[in-house]
C-alpha cells in the first residue's frame, strides 16, 4: 500500500512543507529503498517481497520523482537538501537509523545519508559520484536524452513497444542487462515515470558538481556494480573501493545499472548480506 507524509523542512525562507510519498511492507529491521534519476520506488518492485520475509521496507519516491512532488521554491535539490529532505522523512516515519539501499542518484544520497551517520548500514548499487568529469558528462547526456525522447513519446507508442521484447529493449537496454525480462506495463510505468519527473531537470543541474570523495566511518558498506552497467561504467566501483577503503565491493554478473531487475535473487541477497 502507498502513503503520503509531509513535514516541515528549514529553508532560507522559513520552515517549508516537503511532501513523499512511499510505501512500506514486511517485518524486521527498517530497510530504506532509494532509486535513481528519472525514476520510481516501483524500480524495487523485483526485490521487495524477498527482502519482506526478513526487513521491514520502506521504497521511498525521492522528491520530484514518482508519486512525490519536487521540493517547494527555496530548497535546491541538491546532495545536501535531499539528504536533510530524507533525515526528515525518517523522523516523520519514526524510523531509528534504518538500513538503506540506493541505486545511482539513491546510492549517492545512501552513502551521504552513512557519512552522516544517519542509518545503521549503505548497500549502494552503482552509485553515482565516483565518475570522472568526462564519464559525468556522457552519463548526463544519456539521461538527457532518454528524458527527451520518453517526453516526447506518445504513450500509445510506448506501450506498442512494450509489447514485445525488441521494443523493450529499444526504450530500457541502457539501463538493463537484460531488458527483455521487463515487464510490459512496468516499461510503460517507468517511461511515464521518466517524462513526468518534476525534479528531473533540476537534480541533473545540481549534479553536475557532485564529487563523492569522503570515506564512510562507523558504518558498514557495500558497493555493487552491475558488470555490464553502460550507464556508470564498473571501473568506477574500483574508486569508490579506493575512497571507502572498508566498503565490501560486489561485482554483479550479467547486470546493468539497475541490477535489481536484472538478476533480482542476487540482488536481494546482496541487499539482505549488507543489512546484517
Amino acid at each position: 500500500m502507498s502513503a503520503t507524509v509531509t513535514y516541515q523542512l528549514p529553508s532560507p525562507r522559513g520552515p517549508q512543507s516537503v511532501t513523499l510519498s512511499y510505501a512500506r511492507v514486511g517485518r524486521g529491521e527498517p530497510l530504506l529503498l532509494l532509486h535513481g534519476i528519472g525514476h520510481h520506488r516501483q524500480a524495487w518492485d523485483s526485490v521487495v517481497d524477498i527482502l519482506a520475509t526478513e526487513r521491514e521496507v520502506i521504497a521511498v519516491d525521492l522528491p520530484g520523482f514518482g508519486a512525490s512532488p519536487a521540493l517547494p521554491d527555496g530548497l535546491d535539490h541538491d546532495l545536501p537538501t535531499v539528504t536533510a529532505a530524507l533525515r526528515g522523512l525518517c523522523e516523520a516515519l519514526e524510523l531509528d537509523r534504518p538500513h538503506v539501499a540506493g541505486n545511482s542518484l539513491g546510492g549517492l544520497l545512501a552513502l551521504e545519508m552513512g557519512r552522516a551517520r544517519l542509518v545503521r548500514s549503505v548497500t549502494a548499487l552503482s552509485p553515482a559520484g565516483f565518475w570522472t568529469q568526462a564519464e559525468r558528462r556522457y552519463a548526463f547526456t544519456v539521461l538527457s536524452a532518454m528524458r527527451g525522447i520518453a517526453e516526447r513519446m506518445p504513450v500509445r507508442v510506448v506501450e506498442g513497444l512494450a509489447r514485445s521484447a525488441v521494443g523493450r529493449t529499444v526504450l530500457t537496454s541502457t539501463i538493463y542487462a537484460r531488458p527483455g525480462r521487463r515487464a510490459p506495463e512496468a516499461v510503460v510505468a517507468e517511461t511515464r515515470a521518466l517524462a513526468e519527473a518534476t525534479g528531473f531537470a533540476r537534480t541533473l543541474r545540481a549534479g553536475g558538481s557532485v564529487q563523492f570523495t569522503e570515506d564512510v566511518r562507523g558504518v558498514p558498506v557495500t558497493v555493487a556494480w552491475g558488470a555490464r552497467d553502460r550507464l556508470l561504467i564498473p571501473r568506477q566501483g574500483v574508486r569508490a573501493k579506493q575512497i571507502i577503503p572498508r566498503a565490501r565491493l560486489v561485482r554483479l554478473p550479467g547486470c546493468g545499472h539497475v541490477p535489481m531487475n536484472d538478476d533480482p535473487a542476487l540482488v536481494a541477497r546482496v541487499l539482505l548480506d549488507g543489512s546484517r
